[in-house]
């Protein structure tokens, strides 16, 4: 269970609008869910309802740019932040942000704003904008805005929606009160509309009005209740009472501002508006006009539904609205027949329950609220590894780690260095990620952050290069220049070869606050280079707590790879290696063998694309017998979980034995590096042999032996993965003896 923050809203005023009407459903939501929320604003109409339901509300004159105004607002809302203790301030609108801004510089609280409509970015104006810590927009065009004309990180950015209470906005909610109010003709049909009548909101509005003679020729005794107040309304009654006395009858109701916007919108047998006032009647099943100042998308039906989700039902980018488009189709929905037009009222509510509830809306900020606050108050971890080479090992590794510290009852901010940011945030959904070779931006992170984690995986080793090893041990380095934190976490050791990189390794790591370690192997590794063993403890891969792929989407993987399911699977994973072809050419045939002998399919498991898929392809055109290759981009726990589906897996990587390991699936290893030799020791497994010398024949007897002693093999297996697992999750212990 997440913090209940105190949260005060702040916004410009609280009459009748469709931002107005968000944040008063917002803050009703929150104060359910047991948050306690408080709004500070101008007032308006809909402060009753917020006293009603608990909520308090402070009058601060964030409405105007008045500097004495906005002076008064400062000092206003620096009390009720310090009296109230209030966590979070979630500003809505140009001023409260604006004013909230200054108070953030200096005050502690968490700052975020939501971003409503579009701007005017013109005449310094862009400068009197305050976005906060995170924003939260209510349409991804409006992500696009924030981005495009702020710079506002992608990150910093949480795309919500204007989530509609489907119980107050309901086919059960009755008109009659409003048709008796205003005496309107139950028999004749009704055209309800709701927006502010401004003259940046009311335009459609007037269009209506100037069209109702047109469409009253053509409709008998159709009949306009037009809602909502605002600096145009004295002006459109006016024209609106011109037209009543021309055709003789009341045709059009101006009602002024209103709260009971659902009993308005269910008078109305259909509605015209647009963003939140169209899905409000749509939650309350009334075939809707989508039309507003910003365009015009129509009568609203499913082929409409992508249009209108890109611009939040704002009409943004979509052709203007016009008397002739408005005629045409109020005129055309009116004259559909009963069961059409329950057709498109129950479709429009089907809608908002899928994508607009305000439960969505509130579980949308809400995750704003946990990522800001965190940043304030929650320990900054940064994550160093292997991470953005498209390697499903080292990502198997980052995303177990970063999933792991995310279930700890703990505030944490999670940074990851990455080859690839922007593919490592698409594939996982990461907020904080950051190029691991800009240089500025490491140094930036390390000092923010208050615990360094390098690792999982063979970071310290000088097989791959010196530089490789140079890097991480660059990164520690800097870590303690900058008093930080270091734990190194799970890490594989070694060989580390040259002299000079092992007293490096030993200077560097020495410093580090824990150490932990996949296996004995490394520990000892570390003791040899004069490391003391009192601060090195061996628990084992993270990777044994990552949870595969169900079975049933599993096997539709493999249906989907090509992989035929009349026969047992032999799973290969193979890597680069210096003879390729002497390598490639043992490979292919002790694969043949197999598929021959024992009747199963041989499927080559890319661990690291494209690198595995160059070497598996070359194995499968010495072979004499058809084979498959897995090669498209799987995540991790899709790897796993097909390697689940297999009767035995041949691996020379470690991290392809480590997922059959998870998924009790007989394993073979080649050992291409001490690592391998580790890991099959520790489990009692078959060693297939070195890669520089296999013997077709010994390999093939261990295939045999496995495959006709397999439940053996899975007991014992069972046995390693359960105290395996037990031995990972340490890791987090450890973690948390440093926070």
């Amino acid at each position: 269970m997440g913090k209940k923050y105190k949260i005060l809203m702040t916004t410009m005023g609280l009459n009748i609008g469709g931002a107005e009407t968000h944040i008063v459903e917002l803050t009703k939501e929150l104060k359910k869910r047991g948050y306690d929320v408080m709004v500070a604003s101008n007032g308006g109409v809909y402060v009753d309802e917020l006293t009603e339901a608990g909520i308090k509300h402070f009058d601060v004159p964030l409405n105007t740019r008045n500097i004495g105004k906005m002076y008064k607002s400062l000092k206003l809302l620096k009390k009720i932040v310090s009296e109230e203790n209030v966590d979070i301030v979630h500003s809505h609108a140009r001023i409260p942000g604006f004013v909230t801004g200054i108070l953030h510089r200096s005050m502690k609280f968490t700052f975020v704003t939501s971003a409503h409509w579009v701007f005017n970015t013109g005449h310094g104006l862009k400068y009197l904008t305050n976005w906060g810590q995170k924003v939260i927009a209510v349409s991804e065009d409006i992500k696009q805005y924030l981005m495009e004309n702020y710079n506002t990180p992608e990150k910093n950015i949480y795309v919500t929606i204007n989530g509609i209470d489907t119980d107050k906005f309901s086919p059960n909610v009755s008109g009659e009160e409003i048709i008796n109010e205003f005496g309107l003709n139950p028999d004749k049909p009704i055209v309800s509309y709701v927006s502010r009548m401004d003259a940046d909101r009311a335009m459609v509005a007037e269009q209506l009005i100037d069209s109702a003679e047109e469409i009253s020729s053509k409709i008998d005794g159709v009949q306009f209740l037009i809602a909502g107040g605002g600096n145009v309304f004295d002006k459109l009654k006016d024209k609106s009472e011109k037209i009543n006395t021309k055709l003789g009858r009341k045709c059009i109701v101006m009602t002024g501002a209103r709260t009971d916007i659902n009993k308005i919108v269910a008078a109305g047998d259909i509605f015209v508006g647009v963003s939140r006032a169209a899905l409000e009647a749509m939650s309350a099943e009334k075939p809707v006009i989508v039309a507003g100042n910003e365009g015009y998308i129509g009568i609203f039906s499913d082929d409409k539904l992508e249009t209108a989700q890109e611009n939040n039902f704002c009409c943004r980018g979509c052709e203007m609205s016009s008397n002739e488009l408005l005629i045409r189709d109020v005129i055309r929905l009116i004259q559909l027949s009963d069961d059409e037009k329950k057709v498109l009222g129950k479709y429009g509510r089907e809608v908002i329950f899928k994508y607009y509830s305000v439960s969505k809306m509130a579980d949308d900020c809400i995750k704003a609220y946990d990522s800001a606050y965190k940043e304030n108050h929650g320990d900054r971890i940064l994550m160093s590894g292997y991470y953005g080479y498209n390697n499903s090992g080292d990502e198997a590794i980052l995303t177990t780690i970063y999933n792991n510290i995310q279930k700890m009852d703990r505030n944490i901010n999670i940074t990851v260095l990455s080859r690839d940011p922007e593919e490592t945030m698409a594939e996982y959904g990461f907020q904080d990620v950051v190029s691991r070779f800009d240089f500025f931006k490491v140094m930036s992170e390390i000092k923010k952050c208050d615990i360094l984690l390098s690792g999982g995986g063979s970071l310290l080793q000088d097989t791959t290069s010196t530089r490789s090893l140079m890097y991480y041990l660059f990164i520690i380095e800097w870590a303690k220049i900058m008093h930080k934190k270091v734990m190194l976490y799970a890490n594989g050791i070694g060989p580390v070869s040259k002299k000079a990189n092992r007293r490096m390794v030993k200077r560097v790591v020495s410093k580090a606050d824990i150490i932990t370690l996949r296996e004995e192997a490394s520990k000892n590794e570390l003791i040899s280079m004069g490391i003391p063993d009192n601060n090195l403890f061996v628990t084992a891969d993270p990777v044994f707590t990552m949870e595969a792929e169900t079975r049933e989407k599993s096997k539709l993987l493999l249906q989907e790879a090509g992989i035929p399911d009349d026969k047992g699977i032999i799973g290969v994973s193979v890597r680069n290696w210096k003879n390729d072809s002497d390598f490639a050419e043992k490979f292919a045939c002790i694969c043949d063998e197999i598929h021959d002998k024992f009747n199963k399919s041989i499927v080559f498991i890319v661990m690291h694309n494209p690198n595995d898929t160059n070497i598996s392809k070359s194995v499968m055109q010495k072979m004499k017998n058809e084979a498959y290759i897995l090669e498209k981009n799987y995540c991790p726990k899709e790897i796993m979980g097909m390697i689940g589906e297999m009767d035995l897996v041949l691996s020379m990587r470690l991290h392809t034995l480590i997922f059959a390991t998870k998924q009790r699936v007989p394993i073979v290893g080649f050992v291409y590096d001490p690592k391998i030799n580790s890991y099959l020791n520790m489990l009692k497994m078959p060693n297939g042999g070195d890669v520089n010398n296999i013997n077709i024949e010994r390999t093939l007897e261990e295939v045999e032996e496995v495959l006709e002693n397999r439940d053996k093999y899975v007991d014992y297996l069972n046995l390693a993965a359960i105290k395996l697992e037990h031995k990972a999750r340490l890791n987090e212990k450890y973690l948390e003896s440093l926070l």
